[in-house]
């Protein structure tokens, strides 16, 4: 069994496949979108329209990027405020169209410059929370690397949170944890057993709602997995009215911390 922090290093590799990849790999006849209509395109968000049996869907990842070119133009998949103003844009318009929404987040945490910080950073990610909290149309959000505070969590306001079984979810990295509680990052190890940030501590804890197989490292029988699961899920969320999932999104939310959940088998 693999340790918390041998877990954080995988989902951290280099190797690891990317939101773009997520999309192609499960998508069809992909259509990227861009812009935030406020101030400009962040390429460490990608979104757009795709096709997956014959239903139209909104698709959002966020982008780290393949190599050291691609890693520096996509910031290292840490959004600025216009990253997270285009997701919610494109969110909006799936609304108004009908159409599901599936997030693929893969991030350290929204970028901290002061930039982004000018630009409203906090209440970019704030209104990400609110207005997916109430959108009138399925939302999923799969976490499939790394899951770091409010920059993740302002595209995982959804019906359903899935996790990878190689990816993590905090609030705070582990090293940054050691850094505060220790003044040392040696310490990040220890940290990340304490933080409770792999699939399996984040699903016994109620935070998740299913742990998806990583095929041992198949690439393309994940993808044709979560292709099923996917299609299967949105099955399952046509039968509910506007109301009912808004009302269900928000009850899963507030059930955080209160008990026993109850929720489906882990596995894909």
């Amino acid at each position: 069994m693999k340790s918390a922090y041998e877990i954080v290093t995988a989902a951290r590799s280099k190797d690891r496949q990317t939101g773009q990849n997520f999309i192609n790999g499960i998508f069809k006849d992909f259509m990227e979108l861009h812009g935030d209509r406020r101030f400009a395109d962040d390429p460490a968000i990608v979104g757009g329209l795709a096709m997956l049996d014959g239903v139209a869907y909104t698709v959002i990842a966020t982008e780290k990027g393949r190599d050291t070119k691609s890693r520096i133009s996509r910031n290292f998949g840490t959004p600025h405020p216009e990253g997270y103003r285009k997701a919610l844009r494109l969110m909006k318009q799936a609304e108004k169209f009908n159409r599901p929404v599936v997030c693929f987040v893969d991030t350290s945490g929204a970028y901290c410059g002061i930039g982004a910080e000018e630009r409203g950073q906090g209440q970019a990610i704030a209104e990400n929370l609110m207005e997916m909290m109430a959108l009138r149309t399925p939302v999923l959000s799969i976490l499939v690397g790394e899951g770091g505070s409010g920059g993740a969590l302002a595209l995982s306001v959804a019906n359903e949170v899935w996790m990878l079984e190689n990816a993590i979810y905090s609030v705070i990295s582990p090293e940054s944890c050691s850094n505060i509680l220790w003044r040392t990052t040696e310490r990040a190890a220890e940290a990340a057993e304490s933080l409770k940030l792999t699939a399996a501590d984040v699903f016994e804890l109620g935070v998740i709602d299913r742990i998806v197989s990583e095929r041992g490292g198949d690439a393309q029988r994940m993808f044709s997995a979560l292709a099923r699961d996917i299609a299967e899920w949105y099955r399952k969320m046509q039968s509910k009215s506007a109301e009912e999932l808004t009302e269900a999104r928000y009850a899963r939310f507030r059930r955080f911390g209160a008990g026993p959940f109850e929720r489906q088998g882990a596995g894909t």
